[in-house]
């Protein structure tokens, strides 16, 4: 049965003042699979080791399906918590072959050792691994180890899965495809899975539920598409891919959520952004998707900025340019069926829907020297 996960207000200090988690909270429903997405240091994986039960939480308090498992004065072992977790260098014991570093995870349930391998033959023939049962860690490619580790996790069936970072060290390809290998064997058994990553596209890909972890501190938790659509702050934007970034001066607003605004630039013309809470600004940033920018003429009418290619690379579905604007700043990441050579002028034609407005807290006299 898969287990839910709560997390009240959950804090972890390593000596007297660092804090590597600070009040936590966040309620996981039974067979969702959440992704806790950060840079280094943001606190993702000793909150992953925090729910197993390796680490020791200083305050709040942590409950599986309403059972509490750690808070100041409870700490239940991870061995007694129904959960498996794969590792980022695999944890596979170099002088037992690939059945039996499967099997080996199902001591602890008392089964005979034929059922305990009976079973393991049937989950690692679902990873893909049945000829390779005779085989010792040492025999086989990282993937395949990656593999092994990943049939331990599943063979307990258990009701919760955790995954800290099981990809970053594979080749992009291997990546992809053990990716979608975790998305449907952690769904086909209807587990509860908690997956962290520094990488957003790895995060949108496999996630129900995406939450993004800043110097310990959980700043937004939302699907994919709330995250991508709606960042709550300028780091989560930027974590989550960028173009580039905008400074602009708003000239009004339309509605509660969007405002027509300028960037400062000899040849820059109105266009419209997207933003809550922004209705008393006078100056912002405006966070723009790689998908919301499309290049034109130079001449062409519609141009919102202007802008010269400073590179280009072919990447099967189009071409990805670099642009300098006017003011020197970069946007990358500008995906066009049509290649545009380097050292070319282009216009820039931004789309509303991402192009996300943040307010801007610096004062209206340095701001508006900026226009002069």
């Amino acid at each position: 049965m898969s287990e839910s996960v709560t997390v009240e207000n959950v804090s972890k200090v390593y000596g007297k003042s660092k804090y590597a988690l600070q009040n936590v909270s966040f309620d996981l429903s039974p067979g969702k699979f959440l992704v806790l997405l950060g840079p280094s240091g943001s606190g993702k994986t000793t909150l992953l080791r925090s729910i197993a039960g390796i680490e020791k939480i200083t305050e709040g308090r942590i409950a599986l399906s309403g059972k509490c498992v750690a808070d100041n004065k409870v700490h239940v072992s991870p061995n007694e918590r129904n959960l498996s977790m794969v590792f980022q260098d695999y944890a596979l014991w170099p002088h037992l072959s690939v059945l039996d570093n499967v099997a080996f995870a199902m001591k602890r349930y008392g089964l005979r050792k034929e059922d305990r391998r009976e079973a393991s033959r049937k989950v690692l023939e679902k990873v893909g691994l049945s000829s390779h049962v005779d085989n010792y860690p040492g025999e086989l490619s990282g993937g395949e180890q990656q593999r092994v580790a990943l049939a331990r996790a599943l063979v307990g069936q258990n009701g919760l899965l955790l995954f800290d970072e099981p990809l970053s060290n594979l080749d992009a390809d291997l990546r992809d495809r053990l990716r979608v290998e975790i998305s449907m064997l952690s769904r086909e058994m209807n587990a509860t899975s908690v997956y962290i990553t520094h990488d957003q596209s790895e995060a949108f890909a496999l996630a129900d539920i995406i939450g993004v972890l800043e110097k310990g501190c959980l700043v937004q938790m939302g699907t994919p598409e709330e995250i991508y659509s709606s960042p709550a702050t300028p780091f989560v934007a930027r974590f989550t891919g960028l173009a580039g970034e905008l400074r602009v001066e708003v000239e009004h607003f339309l509605n509660d959520n969007s405002a027509v605004v300028r960037s400062f630039g000899e040849n820059a013309k109105p266009f419209i952004a997207l933003g809550k809470g922004t209705d008393k600004a006078k100056f912002g940033h405006v966070m723009v998707r790689p998908a919301a920018v499309q290049l034109c003429s130079v001449t062409d009418d519609n141009a919102h900025m202007r802008a010269t290619i400073k590179d280009v690379a072919f990447r099967g579905h189009g071409y990805e340019h670099v642009v300098m604007l006017e003011d020197g700043a970069q946007f990358a990441n500008i995906l066009s069926h049509h290649k545009h050579e380097r050292g070319t002028g282009v216009g820039l034609i931004f789309n509303f829907e991402g192009c996300i407005l943040f307010p801007d807290t610096t004062p209206d006299r340095e701001l508006s020297d900026l226009s002069a």
